[in-house]
């Protein structure tokens, strides 16, 4: 095997299981078990520990001594964190963005609109339109940190993003702030469009923390995500997945 490939293995292995932790096929707290892990996608347990390192570093994984891998817990005080953080990035990738705008770049932030409005009916297509969007917004920002920031923390980000646009009402709510952003950015109106992501970033953070509210008050959850935790997943629920 190519010795880049084999390098390039785990970081795609960690990708494919950040994604399931993203969509919630695995629970939080839920155990990672590596010989599961190895045999679903043909590859050493070595291979999986390291892929399990990568998640540990992104924060979607903590691991254990003598208890393994898990899932980390969804915590309002890391969505808080993350989403003020968030807001300030975004706010400045979308003030340099107004005030470089060329016709090309205004071009594909109007096609990306297009795709959330699109997708608004489906909160799966809408989160990952909207992690699109973030994703193009900093490209064409041309401040190359700040890509490198943002792409540093977006498996965390879109985690809790995914949160704060669970249900239509608020899809259409951030998709008409989508609207007043790529508007003010094709007048060239640096101000409105750092505060209108801004208010993007932090209104988001309301829904999420309102929906991890939410989700602790239900009745016997911890209890059915212990228990689910502890059943092997079917194989036919992940083979789809696994292509490397």
């Amino acid at each position: 095997m190519d010795p880049r490939l084999t390098r390039t293995l785990p970081l795609q292995i960690a990708e494919r299981i950040g994604a399931d932790i993203i969509e919630e096929r695995y629970s939080a707290g839920e155990r990672l078990k590596e010989v599961e892990l190895a045999a679903l996608f043909h590859v050493s347990r070595a291979t999986i520990r390291e892929a399990l390192r990568i998640l540990e570093m992104r924060g979607l994984v903590r691991i254990e001594p003598q208890h393994g891998a898990h899932v980390t817990e969804l915590s309002s005080k890391e969505l808080q964190d993350l989403f003020e953080v968030r807001a300030v990035l975004l706010g400045f990738a979308a003030r340099r963005l107004a005030e470089l705008v060329t016709p090309k770049a205004l071009e594909e932030i109007r096609a990306g609109l297009k795709g959330l409005a699109e997708s608004v009916e489906n909160g799966k297509a809408y989160s990952h339109a909207s992690a699109s969007m973030v994703a193009s917004i900093a490209r064409l920002s041309g401040n190359e940190q700040l890509v490198s920031y943002i792409q540093e923390f977006a498996q965390r980000f879109v985690r809790y993003a995914r949160l704060g646009l669970s249900s239509t009402t608020r899809r259409q709510q951030s998709l008409g702030n989508w609207r007043r952003l790529v508007r003010a950015v094709g007048a060239g109106d640096a101000t409105a469009a750092e505060e209108i992501q801004r208010n993007l970033s932090l209104t988001n953070l309301v829904a999420g923390l309102a929906e991890i509210e939410r989700r602790q008050l239900l009745p016997g959850t911890r209890r059915r995500e212990t228990s689910r935790s502890m059943q092997p997943h079917a194989p036919a629920a992940r083979t789809r997945t696994v292509k490397i």
